[in-house]
């Protein structure tokens, strides 16, 4: 059986951004989700997922932009002179490279967002990342421990198909799924959505359904309302998480998955 989880980013990002992620799950093709503890709209988040209960919602754990959740002082190591968290992916790899964040410290972090969702009264149904951060090994494992702390059993395999061929790369997924079979972690057996992070539009998410194999795929995409909030948020994505959400409510999509009997399952129903 071909299963599809569409997978939309930054849940709790903006208002636009959640609305978007809503408005995707009740008229389109949008089946989960990820809410960001640390997100500026966090609260929003949490009522729209009240007011959808269908809608799977996971956890976009954090160690890139943005406030920490857990008290600076927890996690010293991982915040900035500014008192925020290292704000671009690279920024947390030179300093993971040169051995000046603790590994206890980031499973605080991961520890205070996911005890956040969970207080608001969000069930996580799996975890990614912000910036696929948890494709380094160090972040996986302290992902992993907490995951097995609040009974979470699934996670985003960041690693697309379409890079498998690169050695390097191809190295780095092997590690990832060692470490989530280590762990008891379940994951889909595909992904999409990196190598078309703002450029997904209904033509690519249709090559994508007509492609898929056997077994459970996710695409993951950034649908968001276009507006004064997010033209002025931190984020490259802005005209594009309209555009993404136009094509993910395009009826002609949903007519397509059910003629090739695609099942749109969320992570809640994953394995």
């Amino acid at each position: 059986m071909k299963q599809l989880i569409v997978n939309a980013d930054d849940f709790g990002f903006t208002s636009g951004v959640n609305e978007g992620i809503a408005r995707a799950f009740k008229s389109g093709i949008l089946t989960s989700t990820t809410i960001m503890a640390n997100g500026a709209a966090f609260e929003e988040a949490v009522e729209l997922a009240r007011t959808n209960p269908n809608l799977g919602v996971g956890c976009h754990l954090a160690l890139v932009g943005g406030a920490p959740v857990a008290p600076a002082g927890d996690v010293a190591s991982l915040i900035e002179s500014d008192g925020m968290l290292p704000a671009t992916l690279t920024r947390l790899m030179t300093k993971l490279a040169r051995g000046r964040v603790r590994d206890e410290h980031i499973k605080r972090e991961l520890r205070a967002q996911l005890e956040r969702v969970v207080s608001a009264g969000i069930i996580p149904s799996h975890l990614d990342s912000h910036k696929h951060s948890h494709t380094h090994p160090r972040v996986m494992k302290a992902l992993a421990h907490v995951a097995a702390e609040f009974g979470v059993s699934s996670v985003r395999n960041p690693f697309e198909s379409v890079f498998a061929s690169a050695a390097a790369v191809a190295v780095r997924a092997r590690g990832f799924k060692r470490l989530a079979r280590q762990h008891g972690l379940s994951t889909p057996d595909f992904f999409y959505g990196v190598r078309l992070t703002g450029l997904l539009d209904v033509e690519a998410i249709r090559s994508i359904i007509e492609s898929l194999k056997e077994g459970t795929t996710e695409l993951m995409c950034h649908p968001g309302i276009y507006g004064e909030e997010l033209d002025h948020a931190r984020t490259r994505l802005k005209r594009e998480r309209q555009s993404e959400l136009d094509a993910l409510t395009d009826p002609g999509l949903r007519r397509e998955i059910d003629e090739l009997g695609v099942k749109l399952i969320s992570y809640r129903e994953l394995g």
